[in-house]
């Protein structure tokens, strides 16, 4: 008599468990914020630090290399340390999103909207 209701309840534990999914990725994206990336170059004589998300944070330029000869290496030199600070963040951004996957049961190659 109800055998069309049956996807109901499926319908239900879907909704429940996007639900839960969207919580834990607004969690996630929360933790990003307070995870702290550093990037470098020259050696350490350039330091920036960002959050996991991308957001640069701070720099520290050794004063070694304040040469106004040399104008261009020390902008070459803070552009590097950029650069890896946001690629380690790429990094362990994608890192966290495949432990939140895992944890949900989906696949580690799903692309998520992030």
């Amino acid at each position: 008599m109800l055998k069309g209701l049956g996807g109901i309840g499926d319908m239900a534990k879907m909704m429940k468990t996007a639900q839960e999914m969207q919580g834990k990725m607004t969690q996630m994206q929360d933790e990003l914020d307070n995870i702290i990336i550093t990037g470098e170059s020259g050696a350490g004589l350039v330091t920036v630090t960002a959050t996991a998300k991308g957001s640069l944070t701070g720099l520290n330029i050794d004063a070694s290399i304040f040469d106004p000869n040399e104008k261009e290496v020390v902008e070459d030199l803070i552009l590097a340390a950029i650069k890896d600070a946001q690629a380690k963040a790429s990094q362990r951004s994608n890192s966290e999103m495949q432990r939140l996957q895992e944890s949900l049961g989906l696949p580690a190659d799903m692309k998520l909207p992030f």
